[in-house]
C-alpha cells in the first residue's frame, strides 16, 4: 500500500464505506501524500540555485524535480510523476491539480484488489453515490496496530508510517487509533514525530513543501470564516 491509500483506508468505515466527515481537505491530504511518497522513494526533490533541466535551462529554486523518472508501479504515483516531468513546479502548485480527481481513483483501484467493495446507493433517492466498506480488512487491522506502537509504546515508526501519522495530525484519525484515556498521549507524539527529520536530508524539502500546503489548504476554512 501506498501512504495515499493507507490514509483513505483509515479515514473510511470499515461497515458504511462512508469517510470521518471531520477530515478536512482529504483531497489535498492524499495529494500531498502521493508528493511525500515520490520524495520518500527517491524519485523527486527541490531544485536549488544550481539546477538545470534536460535543457540546459535553470530550474527555479523549489521546484521539484525528477531524480529517477522511471514507472513506479503505481497509478496515482506514476500521474504525479509525470505531471512533474512534464514542467517543475512547486507542491503549492502541483497539490491543486493532482487532488482532482485523485480519491475516486484510489479507491476504485482498492475495490479492484479487494480491499475495498464498491456499493452503489442514492442519496435522497435521487443522487447517485458510492459507497466503500472493506472487503479485506487485513491489511488495516495490521497498519492500526503497527501505528498504535508507535503512539503509545514507543516503537520507531518507518518513514512511511511517519508520513501517514504527520497527514493524519490533528484529526480525529489519530484518536481513533488509541483508547480515550490516551488519546492526549498519542497527539502529542504525532507532534514528536512531525517536529523530527525522519526523512533523509535530500527529501527533508519536498516533504516540509508539500506539508506546508496540505495544512494551509486545511486551515483556510478557518481563516476565511472568522
Amino acid at each position: 500500500m501506498i501512504i495515499a491509500e493507507d490514509l483513505l483506508l483509515l479515514t473510511y468505515d470499515d461497515e458504511s464505506g462512508s469517510p470521518d466527515p471531520s477530515i478536512d481537505n482529504l483531497d489535498y491530504r492524499l495529494a500531498g501524500a502521493l508528493l511525500v511518497e515520490l520524495a520518500l522513494t527517491g524519485r523527486v526533490e527541490p531544485a536549488d540555485e544550481h539546477t538545470v533541466d534536460a535543457h540546459g535551462k535553470t530550474v527555479r529554486r523549489g521546484r521539484l524535480i525528477i531524480r529517477d523518472p522511471s514507472p513506479t508501479g503505481h497509478p496515482a504515483l506514476d500521474t504525479a510523476l509525470l505531471a512533474i516531468k512534464a514542467r517543475p513546479r512547486k507542491p503549492d502548485d502541483l497539490i491543486p491539480s493532482l487532488s482532482r480527481g485523485v480519491r475516486g481513483r484510489l479507491l476504485t483501484g482498492l475495490a479492484e484488489r479487494g480491499v475495498l467493495e464498491q456499493r452503489e446507493n442514492r442519496v435522497l433517492g435521487i443522487f447517485p453515490a458510492s459507497r466503500w466498506p472493506a472487503a479485506d480488512s487485513a491489511h488495516e487491522t495490521e497498519l492500526r496496530a503497527r501505528l498504535r506502537a508507535v503512539l503509545l509504546d514507543g516503537a520507531t515508526p518507518t518513514p512511511h508510517e511517519a508520513a501517514l501519522l504527520a497527514l493524519a495530525k490533528g484529526t480525529r484519525l489519530v484518536r481513533g487509533l488509541v483508547p480515550k484515556d490516551r488519546r492526549a498521549e498519542a497527539e502529542a507524539r504525532v507532534k514528536q514525530l512531525t517536529d523530527q527529520d525522519w526523512a533523509s536530508a535530500a527529501t527533508t524539502r519536498a516533504i516540509q513543501d508539500a506539508m506546508a500546503v496540505v495544512f494551509v489548504a486545511i486551515m483556510m476554512p478557518a481563516i476565511v470564516s472568522s
